[in-house]
């Protein structure tokens, strides 16, 4: 007889407040609770208007997601009638809440799951305050007033220590004084603030990782009044098995890079192959989420810190699928697709803008010109240029290596019984990156290119069209650039002919 689910009966009948509940870990979150915890209480959810749309409107749009497909195969939509929406923001003072909504939450949350952040890493100083340290605290100020809390669930980022290579599952000391930095937020220009940010990160890469580390110490001073728990993911990617493998609403990391693989647009990329890049899948992450809260709510105060990443008990290194990334790509195409896909890995950033002018750029310009022409929008050269942009802020991300220990989470697995070791799994052990990188394929796919199983036919026909229209461009490429040299010089073709495989062979070191 299999043991009844721990996890589960703790949040049965408890309320939770969540935060970030639209983005990519909080939708995982809210359909993780709604399919597993029968008896989980109500879900309120802070949200602003968006888009012209009121809180109402947005939430209709849930049973909506592809990600609530498979919840609402064994139930009904009423089951969405758990979710309350609370109007808010965390930017706001007492985060846009109405007097009333606050008084609510305060007599009636049990659960506090705080997952609101700008993710920017090109962000300022001044709106990464605003929501990742002032939020945080206008959070715990709630968190400090409500009436029967048992857990508050804080969701940080591995990155917050990034300017260590080493990393233990601990609160280290803070950056800079928080109460400087929103003085300084208060009461510069946004130009006096963008010219002293480099000396106020000191250490850290961006304002995320700065203001991220900040907010952590927001939780350590409610510790003593409650039990808190942080939880600091690495790179979050598609879902390994739940609720659907391969599911993401997300375009950072390796799913934005190879939804532009797929249209063939993304042909060239600045890695390190052989460095570990530590990726955790978005449901293993929204399980330790659960099962850190269920842990801390044994005790009536302190704070439980844990690293939910795979650098140091299942690295992944995209050595170990460089050889086979072009055939998943002609194994599942895009009818959508605009250029015969081909992605090659570059180990450095000049190498990479080098490749890209002759690789990226020119393409783009004869693609927008021929979207002007048909009465499309032109956006592919916009885009590379955004990425160029862009690259040297992710240089750090790109090509450094970290080792993000996590003892407290293995220990944690073990104080799981079976059954919640298959609810509500953390243990990454058995994970094939192989096979997982073929299910994040087929999920980029599915949910951000927007293209079904059916449609795979017509699009492996249209990939052999696009192999033959990408030759011909090559030869063309060849052949000006021959001609030309050849004109330069003062010589035939024929006695320049050595050019046209000194050029193919150029191109492809490219």
């Amino acid at each position: 007889m299999s043991e009844d689910s721990q996890v589960r009966a703790f949040y049965s009948g408890k309320n939770f407040f969540i935060t970030g509940g639209t983005g990519f870990v909080g939708l995982c979150l809210i359909e993780k609770i709604l399919r597993t915890i029968p008896g989980a209480g109500k879900l309120y959810l802070l949200m602003r208007p968006k888009k012209g749309k009121d809180i109402s409107e947005r939430l209709e749009e849930f049973p909506k997601h592809p990600i609530f497909e498979k919840l609402i195969e064994k139930q009904t939509t009423d089951v969405f009638k758990k979710i309350i929406p609370v109007s808010g923001d965390v930017g706001e003072e007492n985060l846009g809440l109405s007097p009333e909504d606050r008084q609510l939450l305060i007599n009636n949350v049990n659960v506090v799951l705080h997952s609101a952040a700008t993710l920017d890493f090109q962000e300022s100083l001044r709106p990464t305050v605003k929501i990742n340290l002032l939020g945080t605290r206008r959070v715990m100020e709630l968190s400090r007033q409500i009436k029967n809390l048992k857990v508050m669930i804080h969701v940080s980022s591995a990155y917050v220590n990034s300017y260590l290579t080493e990393a233990h599952e601990k609160v280290y000391e803070a950056p800079d004084d928080p109460e400087r930095i929103i003085a300084l937020v208060e009461s510069k220009t946004e130009a006096e603030l963008l010219e002293m940010e480099p000396k106020v990160l000191k250490s850290h890469p961006n304002t995320y990782t700065f203001t991220k580390h900040l907010a952590e110490h927001e939780v350590v001073k409610c510790a003593d009044f409650f039990p808190c728990t942080i939880v600091r993911p690495t790179m979050i990617v598609a879902s390994w098995k739940e609720p659907i493998p391969g599911w993401t609403c997300s375009k950072v990391g390796p799913q934005g890079f190879l939804m532009g693989a797929s249209k063939g647009v993304v042909r060239r990329l600045p890695l390190a192959t052989k460095n570990v890049a530590d990726y955790i899948p978005v449901d293993v992450v929204v399980n330790q989420l659960l099962v850190a809260g269920w842990h801390a709510a044994k005790s009536k105060s302190g704070l439980s810190v844990y690293h939910c990443s795979s650098s140091t008990c299942k690295p992944f290194t995209w050595s170990l699928i460089e050889s086979s990334i072009n055939e998943l790509l002609h194994a599942y195409p895009l009818k959508s697709a605009v250029w015969y896909p081909h992605l090659k890995f570059v180990p450095s950033l000049f190498l990479f803008r080098v490749s890209a002018i002759f690789i990226h750029f020119f393409p783009a310009i004869l693609l927008d010109t021929l979207l002007r022409v048909t009465g499309g929008r032109a956006i592919l050269f916009r885009l590379n240029k955004n990425v160029w942009n862009s690259l040297s802020r992710l240089e750090k991300f790109i090509f450094s290596e970290w080792k993000f220990y996590n003892p407290n989470t293995l220990d944690l697995c073990k104080q799981l019984n079976k059954t919640d070791k298959d609810l509500f799994f953390i243990d990454i052990s058995t994970l094939v990156w192989k096979d997982y990188f073929t299910n994040l394929l087929l999920g980029v796919r599915r949910y951000l290119n927007n293209e079904k199983e059916t449609n795979l036919p017509a699009a492996r026909s249209k990939d052999s069209v696009l192999l033959v229209v990408h030759i011909i461009w090559q030869v063309l490429i060849i052949g000006s650039l021959w001609y030309g040299f050849a004109g330069l010089v003062g010589l035939t073709m024929t006695q320049s002919a050595w050019v046209a495989p000194a050029i193919y062979i150029l191109y492809s070191i490219l």
